[in-house]
């Protein structure tokens, strides 16, 4: 029943084979935007992003009725069974064999809060491609309108009017900034992170304090030879030296099983911990390009509706038009930057889950 363990998944695919974004809280602060931007196009072109994107690609006719005809509620189930990798069934079969600790409820806390900010995520793609929806039927009447404004005749104005009626009737396919759940699924890793670091501390004190119990008892055992080599001369019963070594023996062996046990810990922690801060700043990112597009697109919105409050006169839709050609370039790069972002996200949710994954297979008991 350990089939999951064995990461045959994890040597292909998307969840190996790039490292995370080497971000961290010590050097965040320090990261330069030359260098960020750098770490972006990288990892824009790294293999396991490339091999994400095409599992999206809008060509895949098999991926498009998943996404697109399925119901709200499926469809996502579905395609976090496909994107989501180690799946959940993986981490509870590794989790079933782990014993019930503060550390297990952590990790289990960490896999549970990393799919639920995935399946919004996957909700957040479908939201772009509704808006390249929303848009298009708008970049196609731009492309076939003069390119002078006051060229725009009576028909143009016809067709113009009646496409920006359906563009205002239909919703901002963004959530709005103030009513996402962005913010409580950034507090969930916020709150997390300040547990696992908790955690973390107390393992390091316990290791540290082990570490000095070890040796000191090395001390103690070295003393306690040295006292029975120079003793064997003068005393021939061998019960003494029993007495005298078993001791240090014993409590040498006991430090170094429970410093073992800790430093299993800490290296489970430090990949939960890893991953819940490199996972939080990208929903970050996403979160920041979201309410940019919502705005974005509100302001469309509002634009288009004074416009049609005038009627279908001319001087309104040409109006309405040069606003549309100054917005046109602006949404298309902020929905493809969107589409990067949301993919990246899926490629680094997954190699942070395995990498975790990976350490709870290498340490099977957790201590609590």
């Amino acid at each position: 029943m350990l089939q999951c363990l064995s990461f045959k998944a994890a040597s292909s695919g998307p969840i190996n084979g790039d490292p995370l974004p080497q971000t961290s809280p010590a050097n965040s602060a320090t990261s330069t935007t030359v260098n960020l931007s750098r770490e972006l196009a990288h990892a824009l072109q790294t293999h396991s992003y490339n091999e994400m994107r095409s599992l999206f690609h809008e060509s895949d006719p098999t991926l498009d009725h998943l996404q697109f005809q399925q119901d709200d509620g499926d469809r996502t189930e579905l395609l976090l069974s496909q994107v989501l990798q180690p799946n959940r069934e993986c981490v509870e079969e590794a989790l079933s064999h782990a014993k019930q600790t503060s550390l297990t409820q952590l990790i289990s806390t960490y896999f549970q809060h990393s799919e639920d900010a995935t399946s919004l995520c996957l909700n957040l793609y479908q939201s772009v491609h509704s808006a390249r929806e929303l848009y298009r039927p708008l970049f196609d009447l731009l492309d076939i309108l003069p390119i002078d404004p006051h060229a725009i005749n009576e028909s143009h104005c016809n067709l113009a009017f009646d496409i920006f009626l359906k563009f205002d009737s239909l919703d901002n396919p963004f959530p709005c900034p103030e009513s996402h759940n962005f913010r409580e699924t950034q507090q969930c890793f916020s709150l997390l992170k300040q547990q696992l670091d908790t955690r973390l501390r107390k393992s390091r004190t316990r290791v540290r304090l082990l570490h000095r119990a070890t040796a000191g008892s090395a001390i103690f055992l070295v003393a306690a030879v040295v006292g029975v080599t120079a003793s064997a001369a003068v005393i021939a019963s061998h019960a003494l030296p029993t007495l005298v070594v078993a001791g240090p023996l014993c409590s040498a062996y006991l430090p170094h099983s429970f410093k073992k046990k800790e430093l299993a810990n800490i290296s489970q922690l430090n990949a939960a911990a890893k991953g819940t801060f490199v996972l939080n700043k990208d929903l970050d990112t996403i979160d920041r390009l979201v309410s940019r597009l919502h705005m974005g697109i509100e302001n469309d919105k509002l634009f288009v509706r004074l416009g049609l409050e005038r009627g279908r006169d001319i001087y309104p839709i040409q109006e309405i038009v040069k606003q549309l050609r100054k917005s046109h370039l602006n949404v298309t790069h902020q929905l493809k930057d969107l589409e990067d972002h949301i993919c990246l996200w899926f490629t680094n949710v997954n190699k942070a889950r395995s990498l975790l994954l990976q350490e709870i297979h290498l340490h099977r008991t957790y201590s609590s």
